[in-house]
């Protein structure tokens, strides 16, 4: 067995404490993705995968995506909720990968609301 480096350890080490800040959300906006069979039914997989795309495409650090199950809301979906730091959380319905991508550049990177798609707000 080959014995490591010090600078080979440390290099282990920043490579780990980097992927666990990445899968940390404290101090990250957020958006959950509501993936009940009524919001994969209505499409929630493609708009996940294009707000996965979105966030890839433009580099984002800062944000953490995740997972749901319904919320008793099934006629609105797909359904994400978009939570800036400090900010009230935002429920968006009917959202279309196309309104998912509009969602992440207008309140995810430029903080305003696209009111013609939000359900709800905190």
């Amino acid at each position: 067995m080959k014995k490591l480096t010090l600078e080979e350890l440390k290099k282990i080490k920043e490579k780990a404490q980097a992927e666990l800040q990445a899968r940390t959300s404290e101090g990250k906006d957020k958006i959950v993705v509501h993936m009940g069979t009524c919001g994969i039914a209505a499409g929630a997989r493609e708009t996940l995968l294009a707000i996965l795309d979105e966030i890839e495409k433009r580099n984002l650090q800062n944000v953490v995506v995740t997972q749901a199950g319904c919320i008793g809301l099934c006629e609105y979906e797909p359904l994400i909720s978009v939570q800036k730091v400090g900010s009230p959380k935002v429920l968006y319905k009917y959202v279309t990968p196309e309104k998912a991508r509009k969602i992440i550049v207008q309140h995810v990177i430029n903080g305003q609301i696209v009111m013609e798609d939000v359900l709800s707000s905190e």
